[in-house]
């Protein structure tokens, strides 16, 4: 990379103030763009992502059909076909054959903190972070497979974090003795980063004198991630064949999650989602749905479908469509190291996605750094479900799962009405108190909370020593 490689993709304006920077901040800023080898198709990567954005319309869709979905709602599931998914995820789980991805790369800065999202303690008694959450769950779904199949298998943590928040997300791990995780098993790797342009997507904007602005790529650019870290080949060396995926600010996750495992790997998916019921046509969340035209997955946003169809109801009564994503994959290994090469490589399968942003930056007359009032920039991301209908119908599937129990996602400030700290506190108090009260215990008052520690419990079992006792709110089981 050369300063000319800039200049011929029209950025010359980077380098205004080159001449009053030291030889070390010249070499600091040569290193930072070299990450961008070809500037000039970066460039014009911003074009396309444009007009892209300028086409994107109303969709055709439809539900996916019946026999690529299982839901967990309904009075008439099979509970047997439901132990027998969760029977088949432990004993993978057992054999060493699973593998977790958690996407961490987010801050705090919405609930008011400056260390990475999973850091933050939604009020729990216990005090727990979601880190410390997840991990415990982690800890003892692999200690319920094991007992279960008298192994002593692990399941290899992968967290996904950014360059903003892989010190602080490594060093809280560290200071909690990883949560009594081994080390050996915790894997950190970075998610990739893109510059940021201006509203014209012309030219790069500036963070100093000696640096451009970047953004996260997206969490589509999980699968580059994935290739530059070598993951695939970890995976193999492991012996890995199953991964399940999620967000770290979803409270109510059930991590390896043997029901889904079990259920995806018995259907030989090459992908699976989870999703939560839509219940009210208004509600904007992406949906997981079947293209019209090619007869593939996708996901569709809400903006992109007509009131008609976010209106439409089926016989039940229940919308059409109304499998909401929650951004919870499972993915068949062997799936990805054949398909991620071409994918991270393919605009028409991982296109690049418009954000119009408040983006500080150095305004080049004054040499001044600002902070706008208002969107004056643009933001590259590849979203990571856009690979879904690269995926044939019959290799995809979906698992509606009760949302009380598995998602409350932690997304906005303290006192907001919805996806608050407040809210998932609330919902994840709910299904311990519950679990309480369905093995026998009693609350001190009708209004009481009691909250059962993931070492305890992962979904519910294991809680027959409570029978017969009453339980305080704020108490720990």
């Amino acid at each position: 990379m050369s300063l000319e490689q800039y200049k011929q993709a029209g950025q010359s304006h980077l380098f205004q103030f080159w001449k009053e920077l030291s030889s070390e901040s010249q070499e600091s800023f040569l290193a930072q763009l070299s990450q961008y080898s070809d500037p000039v198709t970066l460039v014009e990567t911003v074009k396309d992502a444009l007009k892209f954005s300028a086409s994107s319309g109303l969709k055709k869709v439809e539900p996916l059909p019946a026999t690529s979905t299982f839901s967990t709602l309904d009075d008439k599931t099979d509970h047997q076909r439901l132990q027998n998914f969760e029977d088949q995820g432990l004993k993978l789980i057992s054999e060493g054959k699973v593998g977790l991805i958690l996407m961490a790369g987010g801050q705090g800065t919405r609930l008011g903190s400056s260390l990475p999202k999973g850091c933050y303690d939604i009020g729990l008694p216990s005090g727990n972070s979601l880190f410390q959450i997840q991990a415990e769950r982690l800890l003892k779904i692999t200690q319920l497979a094991n007992s279960k199949f008298g192994t002593k298998a692990v399941v290899p943590w992968y967290i996904m974090t950014s360059a903003p928040t892989r010190a602080s997300t490594e060093k809280f791990f560290k200071d909690h003795n990883h949560f009594g995780l081994s080390q050996d098993n915790i894997v950190f790797f970075n998610q990739g980063t893109l510059p940021c342009f201006n509203e014209t997507g012309e030219n790069i904007l500036l963070e100093s004198k000696s640096s451009i602005c970047e953004s996260p790529d997206g969490n589509g650019g999980l699968y580059k991630a994935i290739y530059d870290n070598k993951l695939l080949v970890d995976f193999k060396t492991r012996g890995i064949e199953h991964i399940h995926m999620y967000c770290v600010d979803n409270v109510m996750v059930k991590v390896a999650d043997p029901v889904f495992i079990g259920w995806s790997a018995s259907n030989d998916y090459d992908i699976a989602t989870k999703v939560v019921r839509k219940t009210q046509p208004e509600e904007s969340v992406g949906l997981i749905a079947l293209d019209s035209e090619t007869k593939r997955p996708c996901v569709i946003e809400y903006s992109e479908i007509s009131d008609e169809l976010a209106q439409k109801r089926d016989e039940d009564g229940t919308l059409s469509l109304k499998a909401a994503n929650i951004v919870n994959h499972y993915y068949k290994v062997a799936t990805l190291i054949k398909e991620i090469p071409s994918w991270i490589n393919s605009r028409k399968v991982l296109p690049f996605h418009i954000a119009k942003k408040k983006i500080a930056c150095l305004d080049l007359n004054s040499g001044e750094f600002i902070k706008p009032q208002k969107p004056n920039g643009i933001k590259l991301e590849q979203f990571i479900f856009d690979v879904f209908p690269s995926i044939h119908l019959e290799k995809f599937g979906s698992l509606e799962v009760k949302r009380a129990e598995e998602f409350s996602p932690l997304k906005n400030a303290p006192g907001s009405k919805s996806d608050s700290p407040e809210t998932a506190r609330e919902s994840y108090l709910k299904l311990s108190t519950k679990w309480i009260k369905d093995n026998g215990g009693s609350l001190e008052s009708e209004d009481s909370l009691v909250e059962v520690s993931a070492l305890t419990s992962y979904n519910g079992e294991g809680l027959d020593f409570v029978k017969g006792k009453v339980f305080k709110n704020g108490d720990v089981v």
